[in-house]
């Protein structure tokens, strides 16, 4: 009884009483000002009140807000951090929110700026430039508010000005719904949590050689025979109503169709427009990777010579850039297999007479769609392969830098740099950071290298060769890209490491990309979140404080409260730490 009676003492000393509470804001804004600590009630009239002739969007996001603030549960699971309400008397009514122009358009490089002050009596109120700041400044002010279970009251953290903008442009989520399908829900549930973590961009990687699951009228044969059947494939209704959602969140969808590699899905409608399509994509009885078909399983490449692949691409072309609003058009045209080509006897032939190269017909290709794309005034995004594939790849004089962006996912910051002294805006998503796929094993059923009974697996750390090397891609996690790529990893991310001034500035921002090979809706949110939460940080306000140390620790310490939020929100995201670490804050650490 006595210990029992020591515990609730403790538990009781250690809640805090509203004044001097913690803030945990995700993605940590820029400048906050701590004027008053302390903590107000919300309101049971509380509004959110938006200027005269604001968009419906502006609106409707005033009323979801609204709810949000309203209906919170969440509050600090630290039990240092735990906030008691039970002195505050003063309540936040109202939030007022001005917008200086209603009119700018979501694009790249909008402005996202905005100012919240939560310290001027019963009112909070918004500043910003445009809509879309005024949005951030919404989730903003409903991560300040808490919700006390005992006294079953809302509070707000009272005295805070916060100044806020992002460092990067573009900061994203790539989903591949070609190799496995996921429904719209889950589609919109995943844009709703971008919205949460402040990034801006969802690029969907559409189509791929496994499925083409977009229903185009003026292509319906490509996912009528290319995807996995009617029930795995997206309308134009879905179309619109993702980017509407999207939109009314502040998050561009930028559509990817890959090509002119990564299109085996579109041999079923048009086989002969296709080259070494159906042939087994890598012997590896050869030991020769520069003769596979494909990169993985399902090997089938656009014949740059036939006159239907440019009739098709044009369709496809005009149609996706209609459904699609954003001025960015992602062309794709990355791990164009050699072997592939090769195995057309007209390109083979054309190849070994000396009238061509793989990087010629590449060229061909680039010459003719990349007009269709610019004529329907978007910029062109591209794999970093069509610049730095050693095998197939075109020169940097094709695309205009003003009219292209490339998007790496090589080498780390070696690639970034290549393309950026080379001219070009890039997207980062580097494999060795924010590939959110690697580690969790492969694909290929039959993969004898798992087939070493009794055998020491190698730490991935060493340097291995030979058949231990061979082995080690097992233990090491069964993917090329392990190991995992945990939230601590994603969060040690530097986009502009070793860049020189002018490079960096070319960097727009950073995508996490979760290929779907071993992903479906069931494992979504988990594999996303909180780990993209890492990246939303990074590429929001830096993984640096003011004295340019990591604060890594301390944004631990924010994001295991963060994932507690977005769970409560209906954002399955996965665990970071048993409770009991969150509950006895501190005693998980490690000095090293």
């Amino acid at each position: 009884m006595e210990m029992r009676r020591l515990f609730g003492f403790l538990i009781f000393w250690s809640v805090q009483v509203c004044r001097g509470s913690d803030l945990f804001l995700w993605p940590q804004p820029q400048i906050v000002e701590a004027i008053d600590r302390s903590c107000h009630l919300i309101s049971p009239t509380f509004t959110i009140s938006v200027p005269a002739g604001s968009p419906k969007l502006l609106r409707a996001a005033a009323s979801r807000y609204k709810r949000q603030v309203c209906t919170e549960k969440w509050s600090a699971v630290s039990i240092q951090a735990r906030i008691s309400s039970q002195s505050a008397q003063a309540t936040i009514s109202r939030l007022v929110i001005s917008v200086s122009d209603l009119r700018a358009g979501l694009q790249n490089g909008v402005d996202e700026s905005y100012t919240l002050v939560v310290s001027e009596g019963d009112s909070a109120s918004i500043v910003s430039n445009t809509t879309w700041g005024a949005l951030h400044g919404l989730e903003t002010f409903s991560q300040l508010v808490q919700f006390d279970s005992q006294a079953r009251k809302l509070f707000i953290s009272y005295g805070v000005r916060i100044t806020d903008w992002p460092l990067y442009s573009h900061r994203g989520l790539l989903l591949d719904t070609s190799r496995n399908f996921f429904p719209v829900k889950d589609i919109l549930r995943t844009i709703q949590a971008l919205s949460y973590n402040k990034l801006n961009v969802f690029h969907w990687h559409i189509s791929d050689s496994h499925s083409f699951p977009l229903l185009l009228e003026s292509e319906p044969e490509l996912s009528k025979k290319g995807s996995y059947g009617p029930e795995f494939t997206y309308s134009r209704q879905d179309v619109k109503r993702i980017v509407a959602f999207a939109r009314s969140r502040g998050v561009r969808v930028i559509p990817e169709i890959d090509a002119p590699g990564h299109t085996a899905s579109w041999g079923a409608a048009y086989p002969e427009m296709l080259t070494c399509l159906g042939k087994m994509w890598w012997d590896p009885n050869t030991q020769d990777w520069s003769k596979r078909m494909a990169s993985e399983p399902g090997a089938g490449q656009l014949n740059p010579l036939h006159p239907k692949t440019y009739q098709v691409l044009k369709h496809i072309i005009e149609e996706v850039t209609a459904l699609f609003p954003d001025s960015f058009y992602h062309a794709g045209a990355d791990e164009i297999a050699p072997g592939c080509w090769n195995a057309s006897e007209e390109l083979s032939r054309l190849v070994s007479s000396g009238n061509a190269t793989m990087g010629s017909l590449l060229e061909l290709f680039v010459n003719r769609t990349y007009p269709m794309i610019a004529s329907r005034n978007k910029t062109v995004v591209y794999w970093e392969d069509i610049l730095l594939d050693a095998a197939v790849n075109v020169s940097a004089d094709l695309l205009p830098r003003g009219s292209t962006v490339i998007q790496t996912w090589n080498n780390g910051a070696i690639n970034t740099k290549a393309v950026t002294s080379a001219g070009y805006r890039a997207v980062v998503s580097s494999s060795d950071f924010l590939y959110l796929d690697c580690g969790r094993g492969d694909f290929l059923l039959n993969d004898s290298r798992f087939d070493q009974p009794n055998r020491t697996v190698v730490p991935p750390s060493l340097s291995i060769t030979g058949d231990d090397a061979s082995f080690n891609y097992g233990g090491s996690g069964g993917s090329w890209c392990a190991p995992y790529k945990t939230w601590q990893r994603i969060y040690d991310f530097d986009l502009a490491y070793g860049l020189t001034r002018q490079e960096a500035a070319l960097v727009i921002g950073a995508e996490a990309a979760l290929w779907s090979e071993l992903a479906d809706a069931n494992v979504l949110d988990g594999l996303v979140w909180p780990r993209t939460s890492a990246l939303a940080e990074v590429t929001w306000s830096g993984n640096r404080d003011s004295s340019s140390k990591k604060r890594t620790t301390e944004a631990g310490k924010r994001l295991v409260e963060w994932r507690e939020r977005m769970v409560s929100r209906g954002v399955a995201a996965h665990p970071m730490m048993p409770r009991w670490c969150i509950l006895n804050h501190g005693l998980c650490n490690i000095n090293i």
